[in-house]
C-alpha cells in the first residue's frame, strides 16, 4: 500500500470529514491530550497579544484546544482538506480564529504571513511529504522566540510500542474508521503512517536540523505513552 499524500490525502479527509468527530470522540484522551500539548507551550496565561498558527487544523480539535487553553490569542488555522476546514469553520468560535484553506506547503499563497508566537501542529507531519521543507518553513513564520508545539505519533522506538499500536490499530481503530469512515485506504493510512514514520528520537534531530533550539520530546500519558509526543521546540532568540 502506498501512503496517502497531497490531493489524495485532502481528499480521502474531505471524504471522511462528515464522521471525523465522532471518530475521534471516541478516542479516550484526544482532546484532553491536546489541550495538554497547548499547556507545555508555556505561553502566558490567557494569551493575550499574541498571533498563534494551528497547522492542520482539520475539523477544529486542535484549535478548540488552543482557544481553551489561550482565550484571548488570535487563531489562524490552516487545512489543505476543504471538507474538514468547512466542518471547522461552522462550529461556534469566537472572534479571533481565521481559518485558511492551503496546504502547509503554500502557506504564503495563501496569505498567511508571519511573524507568529506560537505554530501548533497536530497530528500532521508524518502526512506531509517533505516535512524538512515545511519544518522550514515554519522555523521562518516565527519570530525570534517563538515556540513550536508538534503533536504527534511518533513511536518511541521499542517493539512494544509498535505492537502496541498495531494491536490498537487493528482490534479498535481501524474497524471503527472503516465503518464510520467507509474508506479503505485512508483506514489503512492511519496505521502505516505512523509505523513509516520518524521515531521520536529521530523527529526531534528534524527539529534540530531545521535550525530549532530547546528541542525537547514529551510523552503523553495512558496508553499513548511510547507512541504519541509533544515535541517543543524554539526559534532562537535574536542577537542584539
Amino acid at each position: 500500500m502506498t501512503l496517502l499524500r497531497d490531493e489524495s490525502l485532502a481528499a480521502a479527509f474531505d471524504r471522511a470529514s462528515r464522521h471525523y468527530d465522532t471518530l475521534v470522540a471516541l478516542n479516550p484522551g484526544y482532546h484532553a491530550h491536546l489541550r495538554r500539548s497547548v499547556r507545555r507551550l508555556g505561553l502566558p496565561a490567557g494569551g493575550a497579544g499574541l498571533r498563534l498558527l494551528d497547522l492542520g487544523c482539520g475539523t477544529g480539535a486542535s484549535t478548540a484546544a488552543l482557544r481553551s487553553v489561550l482565550p484571548a490569542a488570535h487563531i489562524t488555522a490552516v487545512d489543505a482538506s476543504a471538507g474538514m476546514l468547512r466542518r471547522a469553520a461552522a462550529k461556534p468560535w469566537a472572534h479571533d480564529v481565521t481559518f485558511v484553506h492551503a496546504p502547509v506547503e503554500h502557506l504564503s499563497d495563501a496569505g498567511v504571513r508571519g511573524p507568529f508566537d506560537a505554530v501548533f501542529a497536530a497530528y500532521l507531519l508524518r502526512n506531509i511529504r517533505d516535512p524538512d521543507a515545511v519544518l522550514a518553513a515554519v522555523h521562518d513564520l516565527l519570530r525570534p522566540g517563538g515556540r513550536l508545539a508538534v503533536h504527534e505519533y511518533t513511536l518511541s522506538g521499542r517493539r512494544t510500542d509498535r505492537a502496541v499500536w498495531t494491536l490498537v490499530c487493528r482490534g479498535i481503530v481501524q474497524p471503527l474508521a472503516a465503518v464510520l469512515l467507509a474508506d479503505g485506504a485512508l483506514v489503512r493510512h492511519l496505521w502505516r503512517s505512523v509505523v513509516e514514520f520518524d521515531t521520536a528520537g529521530r523527529f526531534a534531530g528534524r527539529l534540530r536540523a531545521a535550525g530549532f533550539d530547546r528541542v525537547r520530546a514529551l510523552p503523553l500519558p495512558g496508553w499513548q505513552t511510547g507512541i504519541t509526543h509533544t515535541f517543543l521546540a524554539q526559534r532562537k532568540e535574536s542577537r542584539s
